[in-house]
Formats: C-alpha cells, sequence, structure tokens
C-alpha cells in the first residue's frame, strides 16, 4: 500500500493511497482488511476536497484511472484549482492525527514491536500495520 504520508502532484495526502485501495477493490484485488474507501482518512480526504463519496467510487469504477487521470478528475471538479488553505488544513489533519491507545497498542503487537509510544501519529502506525499484513500475507 502507498502510505498516507505520500502525496501526489497536486499536494493532498493520503490520496494516491485512496485512488489504490479504491482501484484494487473496484476490480476485486483488494486485500479483504481493507476497505476501498473507509469512514477515516479517506473520507477526511474527500470531505477536505469537497468531493462526493458514491461519484468519486462510480469513477474509479467505470473509467479506471490512472493516478494522473484521477487527479485530472479532481481538478475538474473543483474548476481547475484547488483551494490551498484547504488542502494544507486536510493535510495537518491527517499528520496530526492520534489513535487511541488500544489501535496503537494493537497495531504495535501486530508488528511485533514493543509499544514504548514513541510512535503516536496514525500515519506512520498505519505503515506499520501494512508491512505486517504484508508480511503476514506474502511473505510467510
Amino acid at each position: 500500500m502507498i502510505s498516507s504520508g505520500v502525496a501526489g502532484p497536486l499536494g493532498v495526502l493520503h490520496l494516491p493511497r485512496l485512488w489504490q485501495k479504491a482501484s484494487l477493490e473496484a476490480v476485486g484485488k483488494l486485500h479483504p482488511d481493507y476497505p476501498g474507501c473507509g469512514k477515516g482518512y479517506d473520507q477526511m480526504v474527500l470531505d477536505g476536497l469537497g468531493i462526493d463519496r458514491e461519484e468519486f467510487l462510480a469513477y474509479i469504477k467505470s473509467s479506471k484511472p490512472s493516478y494522473v487521470q484521477l487527479e485530472s478528475w479532481v481538478l475538474s471538479k473543483k474548476g481547475g484549482s484547488l483551494d490551498q488553505a484547504a488542502v494544507k488544513k486536510l493535510n495537518d489533519a491527517i499528520k496530526g492525527y492520534i489513535h487511541d491507545d488500544g489501535t496503537r497498542a494493537s497495531i504495535c503487537s501486530s508488528a511485533g514491536r514493543p509499544d514504548d509510544g514513541s510512535i503516536k501519529d496514525a500515519v506512520n502506525l498505519n505503515n506499520l500495520d501494512d508491512w505486517a499484513t504484508f508480511y503476514s500475507a506474502e511473505l510467510k
């Protein structure tokens, strides 16, 4: 999986990951542990961009766009440009999101890492979770 901490040329964090997950789900290739478009970061991105969830998913399913095509579609929905203050607010919210203690402990445990409290942000905890899931499903 692409990390939530990655942005494409538009500068929107998590949008590449959302595109990847929704695209994989649209063709039946997404790992069952992942939602194609969940209620957390996925919905935060759609809300932050002012994009309707069902319209986004229908576009992914019907058009199967490349990432560049998706960004062009987003821009077309926004009149050719994004509100940079809104993008910054969204990116700050993504970078600043902290999982609860139970989620952090569970992710660390599954990844085989002591929960010493040093990793608090959801982006890095989600990365650990992705890597542990990949390792368990693909390399063991």
